[in-house]
């Protein structure tokens, strides 16, 4: 039987980050995250109506097939790898990189600044479409910056510490499955039309988040002392804040980020993380050296670990 780790893991895990920082995200007709997108799309058009049982029931059969279809993944690569040890590492590799995302999020969330001080908060406005769910039509530029802000601290913890983490615990195919479940959370996994339907990825991605989230906020206040960010404002306003969204987990590393900047992060009508001014543009940068400082300790982690047991 196909091991579900392997011990190409740590290596695989730098190959990984370094064709990301080079090449970034590849095209959508490339990309398996992409195919299991449009997959998850088709089988929630068929999604039945009505009844709330039925549509948790589809909805919990959607979850666990996600989950299976990532597992089948990494037994067909493991299967493919028992050629030899290259063509494990290559198998684990293309896994690994399709389930975290280092370059990508740091590209839009810097498009939405220089669009922020270009004055332009129309386009600014649109760019944010590709990082955060809400609808960015009314804000204006410091709710925008603030946006742009949290959603680098959310997906430090969505797109790199939590794939990370799943890998040193379970190899490429854990890694796989959490984004998956990811993925399904972001499609389906909101109130209102799927309160139902989208229940059973919602509350397995909260759960497989827990660890993460609170790992992310602690990178992040570990980097904000490195970088000479306020450290003690950082893990004050995480421990005080966190509980301020409808996430339990969200909230961690978006107010370890808000403490750490001096910044008041807030989403109308929902939440206010942080005591300082608003945001400018200008944070947004800010708030990427300490996205780019945290998931650089997070590798460095999850690359000594393999490491001390051999992988």
């Amino acid at each position: 039987m196909a091991r579900l780790r392997g011990p190409s893991t740590g290596r695989a895990l730098l190959l990984a980050a370094l064709a990301d920082l080079a090449f970034g995200e590849p095209p959508n007709r490339l990309h398996p995250v992409a195919w299991f997108g449009a997959l998850v799309a088709a089988v929630e058009r068929r999604a039945p109506g009505g009844s709330p049982a039925r549509q948790l029931l589809y909805g919990a059969g959607l979850a666990a097939g996600g989950v299976g279809l990532a597992a089948g993944l990494s037994w067909a690569a493991a299967r493919v790898a028992e050629r030899g040890a290259w063509a494990r590492l290559l198998a684990d590799t293309v896994l690994l990189k399709s389930a975290f995302s280092l370059r990508m999020l740091a590209g839009e969330a810097a498009r939405v600044q220089r669009l922020l001080e270009a004055g332009d908060l129309p386009a600014a406005r649109r760019a944010l479409r590709a990082l955060v769910s809400r609808d960015p039509s009314g804000l204006d530029e410091r709710l925008a910056a603030a946006a742009a802000i949290e959603s680098v601290a959310e997906n430090l913890s969505d797109s790199v510490v939590a794939p990370l983490l799943y890998a040193v615990l379970g190899g490429p195919g854990a890694a796989l499955a959490y984004r998956a479940v990811n993925t399904l959370d972001a499609m389906v996994g909101y109130r209102g039309q799927y309160e139902y339907l989208g229940k059973a990825a919602a509350r397995l991605d909260d759960l497989l988040n827990l660890a993460p989230s609170r790992l992310a906020a602690l990178l992040l206040v570990a980097t904000a002392g490195l970088l000479g960010f306020d450290v003690r404002r950082a893990w004050t306003t995480a421990w005080r804040d966190h509980g301020r969204t409808a996430s339990p987990n969200a909230g961690w590393p978006m107010a370890a980020m808000a403490g750490a900047l001096g910044r008041r992060l807030e989403k109308v009508d929902h939440y206010t993380l942080g005591d300082g001014p608003a945001p400018q543009p200008a944070d947004i940068a800010r708030a990427l050296r300490l996205y780019t400082g945290a998931a650089a300790l997070a590798l460095l982690l999850a690359l000594t670990l393999e490491c001390c047991r051999g992988g």
